[in-house]
């Protein structure tokens, strides 16, 4: 295997990471996750101006511009064989004594490889369980920190319970998934949280929400208090690698009717023409 460090494509065995990284030390860096289908990667752009954002929030320089990370990315799929999966894209601070300031010698690093995953197939077509849990995380989730612990533990909780999801819950009110973008659906009306600190604006949230016109939903970025959570007539969830997929039991009760709702199954469809789109615009 093949990967990607600061500007170089090299054997994934010669690569180590210095005990003094301040991302292993001090979780002093942003990652990025990119889907590829057929080779070809899904909302490219949209996911390095997302790297480029959390990077300038937490001020790491990039070691270099987004147009040839965009170029290396492209022939880090071409040196691997892996023909649909994702793209791990992480940057830290870089190797410095440790010490809480930043260090003014530090040079970033950048690294990336692939993944190779399936759709989860299953997921979409019967739709998953999710429970709800204290969103404990920091202030700042808009930043795609690698400091990922409450996510962690709110997945192994959802595990342990039965579910696939956790459904985070700040003051009364439902934020996101643990891994997700959360939308309820309830009178024609899709609801999702506003993008603001307290969530990650997904890029395939953003694919979504332009979607929604045209499988006939209105849009209403506005928190959905935990209590008409169990109202919705239908939820799903929006992730890279999850796509879109139908949550059909929350803490142990049905959503709607207990089984994914006809506007969840139209922007499927939807987001599934988006790929297809997608990989006809990237064929010469």
């Amino acid at each position: 295997m093949y990967i990607l460090y600061n500007d170089t494509i090299m054997p994934r065995h010669l690569f180590r990471v210095d005990l003094e990284d301040r991302g292993y030390q001090f979780g002093d860096g942003i990652y990025e996750v990119i889907r590829f289908y057929d080779r070809v990667p899904f909302e490219l752009e949209a996911h390095l101006r997302r790297l480029a954002a959390s990077a300038e929030a937490i001020r790491i320089p990039l070691p270099v511009s987004l147009e040839r990370l965009g170029e290396n990315i492209g022939k880090l799929i071409g040196e691997n064989s892996i023909q649909s999966g994702i793209i791990y894209i992480q940057l830290t601070r870089g190797v410095a004594p440790r010490g809480h300031l930043f260090p003014a010698a530090a040079q970033p690093v950048l690294t990336g490889y692939l993944t190779p995953v399936e759709r989860p197939v299953a997921h979409l077509e019967q739709g998953i369980a999710a429970i709800t849990t204290e969103d404990i995380r920091w202030l700042r989730v808009d930043i795609k920190t690698i400091n990922l612990l409450p996510n962690i533990l709110a997945k192994q909780q959802a595990h342990e319970a039965g579910a696939h999801e956790a459904i985070f819950v700040r003051n009364g009110t439902v934020t996101e998934g643990s891994s997700s973008n959360l939308f309820g659906i309830r009178d024609g009306v899709c609801y999702t949280h506003p993008a603001n600190h307290l969530i990650l604006n997904g890029i395939t949230r953003q694919v979504v929400l332009r979607l929604l016109n045209s499988v006939g939903l209105k849009l209403r970025e506005e928190a959905i208090p935990h209590t008409e959570l169990y109202r919705m007539d239908e939820v799903f969830i929006t992730s890279t690698v999850q796509e879109v997929c139908p949550v059909i039991r929350i803490d142990g009760q049905p959503v709607g009717e207990g089984k994914p709702g006809a506007f969840t199954r139209a922007l499927q469809s939807a987001f599934e023409q988006a790929i297809g789109t997608s990989q006809s615009a990237a064929t010469p």
